[in-house]
């Protein structure tokens, strides 16, 4: 007799593969061939505009897949009765939601009800790192949109600046990635602002340290981010690049040699070379052309958009991103 323990794993396997079988490149070929285009106009401009918005939606794609996977969930508001993901307390800084409602309402005036807005947020990240001149990668399309939205699951599932190697790869894990998928997204780093609040603590109030700054940190990096922070309360909400380079909206390697050189902003970027494995890879990284981290990240990016995905019947597709139909 079949244990049910692998009886689940096994149907848990068919379905995932199920699934993935469903998503196409041409999905809306013909229930809206304009569709993918559509997106891809708004984003491009959106970006033109602004480039810091390419590091917003790509952070938009990562935070919805690894709640309930990439079902857009992480675009519906909240409601008096449920506290949404949006509204947890590591998505408070997430930005980029006018963006696809922009997207979705200009292929809603084509073809409406059609197309989900799982597909817009995985299109959008894609169009967004290649608008900046990073790498492009294919989108299989298909996704239907969840109904479930809980900021618990988002503080739960969403790994934290703070995390260990260990922690970081056992949170990778749960969602199908591996240790090579964790090291390459996280150089996703190489664009994107924080705020000063996240940097202050390691550069000015760093426990038993004679200095206040953690000593892991290149000296070098200290004086200049505290030229950028201040020691203050009132500079606690102000922007500072995580890769401070070329303007910190350059999507290259140099995240990486950040990291060698000990100037990271968060303990989870140093800790990915804590371990003889993780600093192989780095350092592989880094001496490759970059060619080779563009073609590594868009394949982890394809990887990241399948986690548990909805298709055929499950799920839905909203008329508008930010609540359920």
């Amino acid at each position: 007799m079949t244990s049910p323990i692998y009886l689940s794993i096994g149907l848990a396997i068919l379905y995932a593969a199920t699934a993935d079988a469903q998503l196409s490149q041409s999905f809306y070929a013909k229930s809206c061939p304009g569709g993918v285009q559509a997106v891809a106009n708004v984003v491009s401009a959106a970006v033109r505009s602004d480039r810091r918005n390419a590091a917003g939606l790509l952070r938009l794609h990562f935070h919805d897949c690894f709640v309930n996977g990439c079902d857009g969930s992480v675009l519906l508001a909240s409601t008096p009765g449920n506290k949404a993901e949006k509204d947890a307390p590591p998505n408070l800084s997430l930005q980029g939601f006018g963006i696809i409602d922009q997207a979705k309402a200009a292929i809603e005036r084509t073809c409406p009800g059609v197309f989900s807005c799982s597909d817009i947020l995985a299109l959008a990240a894609r169009d967004a790192i290649a608008t900046i001149g990073g790498p492009s990668w294919t989108v299989p399309l298909g996704r239907r949109d969840g109904t479930i939205s809980r900021a618990s699951a988002a503080s739960s599932n969403l790994p934290g600046d703070g995390f260990s190697f260990r922690q970081l790869l056992q949170n990778f894990n749960s969602k199908g990635l591996s240790q090579s998928d964790l090291i390459v997204l996280s150089g996703a780093h190489t664009i994107g602002l924080t705020h000063c609040s996240k940097v202050t603590p390691r550069i000015y109030n760093f426990p038993r340290s004679a200095s206040g700054a953690d000593p892991y940190l290149n000296t070098t990096y200290v004086r200049e981010k505290r030229g950028v922070c201040p020691n203050s309360a009132s500079s606690a909400n102000k922007f500072v690049a995580l890769d401070s380079s070329k303007g910190g909206q350059t999507f290259d390697i140099n995240y990486f040699t950040n990291v060698l050189d000990h100037k990271a902003i968060f303990k989870s970027d140093d800790a990915l070379i804590s371990t003889s494995s993780g600093l192989k890879q780095v350092l592989d990284l880094v001496r490759s052309p970059s060619s080779k981290f563009f073609s590594q990240f868009g394949l982890a990016m394809q990887k990241m958009g399948r986690i548990q995905v909805l298709t055929g019947s499950q799920g839905e597709i909203r008329k508008v991103c930010s609540k359920k139909n």
